[in-house]
């Protein structure tokens, strides 16, 4: 890093650090200081995020709006920086595999495509005909999703605008790239593009390869150097952009925001499990090294890298998406539903009633959830939720089953004893889920933080700056002094969710 900073603090003498944290459906700034061994956070700017369809060639592209997002982030760091004259650092973590591209004058070209987009229908077996699945996976680890990054540039192959660019980079990557000049990718979420090797945590030859042979992608020459973790990357460039802010080192953080979270996983033994739960859901357990057999393969699990050599060994599933596409359905359709009362409502439905696989590939793009999971319940032979009630308690019961087999699966493939489950993320709030998780995994559930991401991001940049020091055992502790968890004990026998795992994944 170039350049002299000064420690910014509050009145308190604390060293304040700024985290952006990226999601789905809004990002937001938090500001954190450390103060007697606690983390104390505050909410100084939020912003709203989501897809933006364009007409293309006859049909719609779901895109990003980079520019409006970058906006937020801009006046957040201000809003952050101002009350302390400056900042001590600044880290970034989004959602995983997106990317944007620029031209040799570093100029973005076009809006990011949303991971939800369509154009990836077919890629990954196409990409397959050239890299079987069994040796890819035996390279990067990873579960196959249809819009791993991977994947997208093979269905991008041929693009006037990939053919014109000079870099690729993942999004918190490019944010920092305009806030500091340096083009760097960070190593937690290129681990979710396909093209990591998990073992020597490098870019994988044989998965560039594919892509420059037959695609013709010239992956190489579009990719920075990796870094890891807790890399200082460069000062924040320009005070009319960021105000006080200029100058602040922005720190790579766990940038994939799964990464970050399960940083701030407050556990005090290693043998938990997690589900970081919001949008998506990751559910998995923390290694020290990949698990690539053919087992692994098999039930589709993924090995993304962490922050201090960790693996995250995990499964996405689909997480809150389907209930949060039902509300938007039913408020477009002139019915407003309140979240709280349909959860309270909910919890009076008999449990498994009716479960569908959330993880159905139906449920990926946007739209009418009510419909299509009626439509998936009458095809596994079971009578469709009846009301708003009964769908959100079959999106509940069917996450919580999801999660059972998740944190089942992971312990046998791993070998890691779990013995309880942590829920942390925005689902942390959803105290029937968090039940319902206890029932179904027949584990104690610990949920919290809430913000387990934007806590993690704070943490890790904290320590690459000197604020704190220890492991990431050190870092969980100040998470537990910080914060107040809610803890769930199961309320009943396991046997009808194992018997709904059955019907549902025979």
């Amino acid at each position: 890093m170039s350049g002299a900073h000064s420690v910014h603090a509050d009145r308190s003498g604390a060293a304040v650090h700024a985290a952006v944290d990226l999601g789905a459906s809004s990002g937001r700034v938090i500001t954190g200081r450390l103060e007697d061994g606690r983390l104390r956070t505050e909410e100084v700017a939020r912003f709203p995020n989501g897809p933006v369809a364009v007409p293309r060639r006859g049909s719609d592209t779901l895109h990003w709006d980079i520019l409006s997002l970058y906006r937020g982030v801009l006046e957040g760091l201000r809003a952050a920086a101002e009350p302390h004259g400056g900042l001590a650092s600044v880290g970034i973590d989004s959602w995983a595999v997106d990317y944007g591209l620029l031209d040799a004058d570093a100029a973005l070209l076009g809006n990011p495509v949303h991971y939800r987009d369509a154009r990836t229908a077919g890629a990954a077996e196409r990409v397959f005909e050239h890299l079987p699945a069994d040796r890819m996976y035996a390279v990067n680890g990873l579960q196959v999703q249809p819009f791993n990054t991977v994947f997208q540039l093979a269905a991008a192959a041929g693009e006037a605008q990939l053919a014109a660019a000079g870099d690729l980079l993942l999004i918190p990557d490019l944010l920092g790239h305009w806030l500091t000049g340096e083009r760097v990718t960070e190593l937690t979420n290129a681990s979710t593009t396909g093209m990591v090797d998990v073992r020597t945590r490098t870019w994988a030859d044989a998965c560039l390869e594919v892509l420059e042979g037959p695609f013709g992608v010239p992956v190489r020459g579009l990719l920075s150097r990796l870094v890891e973790p807790g890399t200082v990357v460069g000062p924040l460039r320009g005070r009319e952009s960021v105000g006080a802010a200029a100058g602040a080192p922005l720190v790579a953080v766990g940038s994939h925001d799964t990464a970050s979270a399960v940083v701030a996983v407050p556990a005090a033994t290693p043998n938990f499990a997690y589900v970081s739960c919001g949008t998506w859901s990751l559910v998995g357990v923390e290694l020290d090294a990949p698990v690539r057999t053919e087992r692994s393969r098999a039930a589709n699990f993924t090995n993304e890298l962490g922050v201090d050599g960790t693996v995250r060994y995990l499964r996405n599933v689909m997480g809150l998406w389907v209930l949060q596409e039902s509300l938007r359905t039913w408020r477009e359709q002139g019915r407003d539903v309140d979240l709280a009362d349909l959860l309270r409502r909910a919890a009076e439905v008999p449990a498994l009633s009716c479960v569908v696989d959330v993880d159905d590939p139906r449920f990926l793009p946007p739209g009418d959830m009510p419909r299509r999971v009626a439509e998936l319940a009458a095809e596994t032979g079971q009578r469709p939720p009846a009301d708003e009630a009964g769908l959100a308690r079959c999106v509940i019961d069917s996450l919580a089953l999801a999660y059972r087999r998740a944190v089942r699966q992971a312990a046998e493939l791993s070998g890691r004893d779990v013995d309880v489950v942590h829920v942390v993320g925005g689902g942390a709030h959803n105290t029937l889920l968090c039940q319902l998780t206890a029932d179904a995994t027949g584990l104690p559930v610990v949920a919290g933080p809430t913000e387990g991401a934007a806590i993690g991001n704070l943490l890790v940049q904290a320590r690459a700056v000197g604020a704190v020091e220890g492991d990431l055992a050190a870092l969980r502790r100040i998470v537990a002094a910080s914060t107040e968890t809610r803890h769930y004990t199961p309320t009943g026998p396991t046997g009808p969710w194992a018997a709904a795992e059955s019907r549902l994944w025979s």
